[in-house]
């Protein structure tokens, strides 16, 4: 039994099966990102004045990264133009750069993840707070690199790139600092390369955490729109590698419906590419 307008636009909305059912998924993604970037806005804007962290990401390999979406969102423009003319090898040339942008971007990402799981925030018993990345080659004590536990042992914690912030809780200016994060390093320690470090006993250790998404509200809506991003990515590389590898055969049979399939999955990575259009400047910049 043929499935009817699988190929042909119906005639009540001009469109055929598959992009009517794209767009409808589109907007169900929407909706769903639309809520996530308003509990956002009320989070922050409902946070006490300087207790919003600032300059806790690294704007350049944010950048990189939208700069990297935004050219496989050209590509797959390309490859679904090539197909349309009839090109099936510059398609393919252009999807393979779609999938390698998307390669490109994870490992990024995955950069980015592992910083934020190697920078902790040490509360001492003398009211102090040291704020910096662990250097795990100096450092004896056992320091869980996942979800915090409880430390317990002896040894000592090396942190390199040490903000130290005399009490905590902390007056607003103390408060201030610590959200802006680690303190820049001098000019002659620049020169020097030397990197200002603290030496941490467990015994002084009150409490800690690495910046998962428990360690506060910003981490927590960080790793819940941009892993919820990830996973965007990482299912629509598969969709698209699944069109340009293993069911390439299609199009010898079908090019109409296969160049259909690719101008779908096209749509829903233009999505993945506006979305983290919206996401840098609102997690990066502001």
């Amino acid at each position: 039994m043929e499935i009817p307008y699988a190929v042909k636009p119906r005639p009540d909305t001009g469109l055929y099966n598959a992009k009517v059912g794209i767009w409808l998924f589109l907007a169900s993604e929407v909706m769903l990102f639309g809520a996530l970037f308003s509990s956002y806005i009320l989070l922050r804007v409902g946070a006490p004045a300087g207790t919003w962290p600032h300059h806790w990401l690294n704007v350049i390999l944010g950048m990189i990264n939208t700069i990297v979406l935004i050219a496989s969102s050209v590509t797959v423009v390309l490859s679904w133009a090539s197909l349309k003319m009839g090109q099936f090898g510059r398609y393919r040339v252009f999807q393979a750069i779609t999938l390698l942008c998307a390669l490109t971007f994870m490992l990024i990402k995955s950069f980015e993840y592992r910083d934020k799981f190697n920078h902790y925030e040490f509360q001492l018993k003398d009211g102090s707070v040291v704020d910096g990345h662990v250097d795990w080659e100096k450092t004896t004590a056992k320091v869980p690199k996942w979800i915090p536990f409880k430390l317990s042992g002896e040894g000592k914690i090396v942190v390199e790139h040490a903000n130290v912030i005399s009490k905590y809780p902390t007056t607003a200016e103390n408060h201030a600092q610590l959200m802006e994060g680690p303190a820049p390093l001098s000019k002659e320690a620049k020169e020097a390369e030397e990197r200002p470090e603290k030496e941490i006993e467990v015994s002084q250790v009150k409490a800690f955490s690495n910046y998962g998404p428990w360690h506060n509200t910003y981490t927590a809506i960080y790793f819940t729109l941009t892993g919820l991003h990830a996973l965007h990515v990482v299912g629509g590389a598969i969709v698209i590698f699944m069109i340009w590898g293993p069911l390439a055969g299609v199009y010898r049979k079908d090019p109409v419906r296969y160049t259909n399939r690719v101008e779908v999955s096209g749509l829903f990575w233009h999505l993945v590419d506006l979305v983290w259009i919206f996401l840098f400047p609102v997690l990066y910049l502001l």
